[in-house]
């Protein structure tokens, strides 16, 4: 399933250019690009991921998967599906990037209680700024992060800096496996 949505993510996702062309959130330039939706929105992308995230959850005791909206909201759905086909329902939830000003305000949208153990997601991981923040977040609202799981890591110091936060952080696919599979190298 790994090399199949692989492909998907050369294929849709993934962007590189021989110089840094590419500004990141960060101002960075860089000279990759790595836009996960188009990949995680298709519905054998769709499937690879849920299969693939539930695979690296199914070992733990947990009832909910999430992550900041909206690059996680596609990821948690499709493993929570999974999870379900495969007879271990984990719940999806999303957390918020502005709290709302009315009716109950929270920051993690979804069937999710005080005290339940979660795993917090993320589509693509730079930094691991927005991750952090998603990991604070559920926490606010009660919630135990357990493991943190990236779709793909840039493997730029996000997977270390989100570890000072949740020590079991996790990705699915890597720059390496990217540039790999596209037989290409910076």
């Amino acid at each position: 399933m790994k090399n199949e949505l692989l492909d998907i993510v050369c294929k849709t996702s993934f962007k590189f250019s021989e110089e840094p062309t590419f500004k990141l959130a960060s101002g960075k330039m860089s000279h990759f690009y790595v836009n996960c939706k188009p990949t995680t929105l298709s519905p054998r992308g769709m499937y690879l991921v849920g299969n693939l995230v539930f695979d690296a959850v199914k070992d733990l005791d947990i009832t909910g998967i999430g992550g900041l909206t909206f690059g996680a909201d596609p990821i948690a759905v499709a493993t929570s599906f999974a999870s379900e086909l495969g007879g271990k329902p984990i719940k999806a939830f999303s957390i918020r990037k502005e709290l709302k000003d009315h009716g109950i305000i929270n920051w993690v949208e979804g069937d999710m209680a005080k005290g339940e153990k979660v795993v917090i997601i993320d589509d693509v991981i730079t930094t691991g700024g927005s991750t952090i923040k998603a990991i604070e977040r559920a926490r606010v609202q009660g919630l135990e992060v357990v493991r943190v799981i990236t779709l793909i890591d840039r493997q730029e110091g996000g997977l270390e800096n989100v570890q000072e936060y949740v020590d079991d952080v996790r990705s699915i696919i890597t720059r390496d496996d990217l540039m790999k599979h596209l037989g290409v190298s910076l």
